[in-house]
């Protein structure tokens, strides 16, 4: 029987989960199906119901991948919430386990493992001190991800300061505080970090990305921050259009950039693991074979 996964979100027809989780099962040997699948938020709750009659009748469904706007209202349609997700109360995994001989759906985070093993292969400073830049779902998990890698608070930089209610929820979930920003005008205080974490969609960061290439080298200035000794390191979650403005202003002044794509790879690298049941005994080239797949640059550990 051929097994069955799927990404979800809307829109959905840019995504490389598909490249991702194919190549990972093939090097597998392992007979699954992957497809990407349009599923508004609207629609949501009568496609979960299909998917469980399907999984109820056959046994097929192994796993979703859940993307925006889906990543909150998925909470709802799983029986159990588990780790990092709980706490935050945002998905990006569903795994299909039996109970009993019925499918219970258990949901995860996994963006989080995916921020801050990108961030680390990037060499990332140690208890760093943070920017994220947007307050939604993607945030949340960033400032999880900030709070394992041992920062002690982040600023979170948005386009309105009323709509960051995510963000603000896992600051107190995970116990790392935040300071609450406007985007605009914020330049300097971004170029400071030893970390910048982009959750905004693409292009929103381009106006930021002007004001940063209009800073004057010296006391802040991406790549020439005083009294760390190197440079500070940019996760840009999207990864389409690439570069984007805000990730070309932060490397041509000097500093590291970490595209959204590396990410992407390390959170579906957990979510192979979660679909198939092999855990840490996956093989190590799983990864390898995702990363050439998407044209991004095998592991050098």
């Amino acid at each position: 029987m051929t097994l069955r996964a799927a990404v979800l979100g809307h829109p959905i027809s840019h995504s490389k989960s598909p490249a991702l989780h194919r190549a990972a099962y093939a090097y597998l040997g392992v007979d699954y199906a992957y497809s990407a699948t349009d599923v508004t938020e609207a629609a949501l709750p009568e496609f979960m119901r299909r998917v469980r009659d399907e999984a109820r009748a056959d046994g097929s469904w192994r796993g979703l991948s859940v993307t925006m706007p889906l990543k909150t209202a998925m909470v709802a349609e799983v029986d159990e919430v588990r780790g990092v997700a709980r706490a935050l109360g945002v998905v990006n995994t569903v795994a299909f386990e039996s109970d009993a001989g019925a499918p219970r759906l258990v949901a995860y985070n996994t963006d989080v493992a995916g921020i801050v093993n990108a961030l680390r292969h990037a060499g990332a400073a140690p208890a760093p001190t943070a920017a994220v830049l947007g307050g939604g779902g993607t945030a949340a998990a960033a400032i999880a991800a900030l709070k394992e890698l041992g920062s002690v608070s982040a600023a979170v930089f948005v386009r309105d300061v009323g709509r960051a209610a995510e963000a603000r929820a896992a600051s107190a979930a995970v116990g790392l505080p935040i300071q609450v920003l406007p985007l605009a005008g914020a330049a300097a205080a971004v170029a400071a970090a030893d970390v910048v974490i982009s959750t905004l969609p693409p292009r929103a960061a381009d106006t930021l990305a002007g004001e940063l290439a209009d800073l004057p080298a010296g006391d802040h200035y991406p790549g020439r921050l005083p009294g760390t000794g190197g440079p500070g390191v940019l996760l840009d979650v999207a990864y389409d259009p690439w570069p984007s403005r805000i990730a070309a202003a932060w490397q041509d002044a000097g500093g590291t950039v970490v595209p959204g794509l590396e990410m992407l790879i390390y959170q579906a690298v957990e979510q192979v693991r979660l679909f198939t049941g092999l855990g840490q005994a996956m093989p190590a080239g799983v990864i390898d074979v995702m990363c050439d797949a998407v044209g991004a640059p095998r592991r050098v550990f």
